[in-house]
């Protein structure tokens, strides 16, 4: 014990510091202490790249390590996000008979009447802008809500603990088949803990409980079921995934160059199924028209971090008068042809006929809907860090650091951006992944 302390030293020092920052940033820190916040962010990184050289081989105390600093958050209240709130809300309706889809918060209150315990305190803390739209999300996500509710015994801490475990519970499938994958294919195993030890993932996901990580775990294990040839079973898991959040919608062209047309038409055909079944408990015409009005929002009316746009609106309301909430609604239409655009482009070029290829091309069409969209929330960036990991390029892993300056956001009265940060935060990105191109541009489809 004594020789493998000796050997371990400085990486247990390490780990003890890396949670006494991660108790600081899950039970002392506010939002609006930016200074804070990214002196601890700065912090964890650089003890994640310490760990990474000394112990990267070392599976077991990763592993322990990284289930450690997630524990440390499971008592807190989240302090970055109030999105939490909603998702115990949605729980409580669906525990008490109600459709989440039917009604917004703002018309439950004042319109049913309705009974369900923390009712008031929960419309009050999910935040006005929240309370008066339709739930934006998808059916297998408020099946985890409903279960988190029911497992809290109608206690909002009750209902954090049951989310909490949910999200811990798939980080570490993620770990276990993101290893499994990335072993088939020749690659070295170690390189997953860059994913389970992210100080964004950590944070993020665990601390703020967003379930992009929840939806990263059924893509994964979609992917690692396709490897195995069992492309209905596949489809299962991948419908799974669209039904907790939407994102993995915008990859199903790219399937069809790996798989060719007879087993893309199967993995297609157990998606569709598999998607309108998951559905059908929800569905109403009114549903219907309520849903999709709410992730139209998505694309004409918010806007946070963004990188291009901010660049396009700065342009058109200078030089052309433009007026922002006008541009911003014109913009989002354009957003998703030009999605198309960048997933056409990539079915010509016709290079993803290998799991390094497919994943390598759903890691260019994820980011560049994020440099085009008007709004990236940290969390967004779970898939880039995912997937680069089964690529040859590591920019998104920058990027889960620079993000975090865009917190700086929500340190002021107005809740204004500042355009400066926002420049640091993607020119960085922006010449590190140039400089990767350029150094793989002959293996961009290729696994390394």
């Amino acid at each position: 014990m004594l020789t493998y302390w000796k050997l371990h030293k400085f990486p247990f020092l390490m780990v003890l510091g890396s949670m006494a920052f991660y108790y600081i940033f899950g039970y002392q820190l506010v939002r609006e202490d930016f200074i804070r916040l990214i002196t601890l962010v700065a912090a964890l990184f650089f003890f994640l790249f310490k760990l990474m050289q000394l112990e990267r081989w070392n599976f077991t105390f990763l592993l322990v390590a990284g289930i450690a600093f997630r524990a440390i958050f499971l008592f807190s209240s989240p302090n970055l996000s109030q999105d939490f709130y909603r998702f115990i809300w949605d729980g409580q309706l669906i525990l008490n008979g109600i459709n989440p889809y039917l009604f917004t918060p703002n018309e439950l209150l004042s319109q049913l009447d309705t009974s369900f315990p923390n009712k008031e305190l929960l419309h009050q803390s999910m935040g006005s802008l929240s309370a008066k739209h339709y739930s934006n999300y998808p059916p297998l996500n408020q099946l985890l809500f409903t279960v988190a509710a029911f497992l809290g015994f109608g206690s909002i801490k009750g209902g954090i603990v049951a989310l909490r475990l949910l999200i811990l519970l798939a980080d570490v499938g993620v770990l276990w088949f993101g290893k499994k994958i990335l072993q088939q294919n020749n690659l070295s195993p170690h390189l997953i803990f860059w994913y389970f030890l992210n100080p964004l993932i950590i944070i993020e996901l665990t601390g703020n409980l967003h379930f992009e990580g929840v939806m990263f775990f059924l893509f994964i294990t979609s992917i690692y079921l396709l490897q195995k040839q069992k492309p209905i079973f596949a489809g299962l898991v991948y419908a799974m995934a669209i039904l907790l959040k939407l994102v993995p919608l915008l990859f199903i062209p790219l399937f069809l160059p790996f798989l060719g047309l007879k087993k893309s038409a199967v993995f297609y055909v157990s998606i569709a199924v598999s998607c309108v079944l998951l559905f059908l408990p929800f569905y109403t015409i009114e549903f219907a028209a309520n849903y999709s009005k709410t992730i139209a929002l998505w694309f004409s009316n918010f806007e946070f971090n963004a990188s291009i746009y901010n660049a396009a609106e700065y342009v058109a309301t200078t030089y052309f008068d433009a007026k922002p909430w006008l541009f911003i609604k014109t913009y989002g239409k354009i957003i998703p042809l030009l999605t198309i655009g960048i997933a056409l482009g990539l079915l010509i070029f016709k290079r993803m006929k290998s799991i390094g290829g497919l994943l390598t091309g759903m890691l260019i069409l994820m980011t560049g809907y994020y440099f085009i969209t008007s709004t990236v929330h940290p969390w967004y960036l779970v898939f880039p860090i995912g997937l680069c990991l089964f690529t040859t390029y590591r920019f998104p892993l920058l990027w889960s650091a620079t993000i975090f300056l865009s917190y700086y956001t929500y340190s002021q009265p107005d809740f204004k951006e500042y355009l400066p940060l926002l420049f640091v935060e993607y020119i960085l990105v922006f010449g590190y992944m140039t400089y990767e191109i350029l150094k793989n541009r002959n293996k961009t489809f290729h696994f390394r």
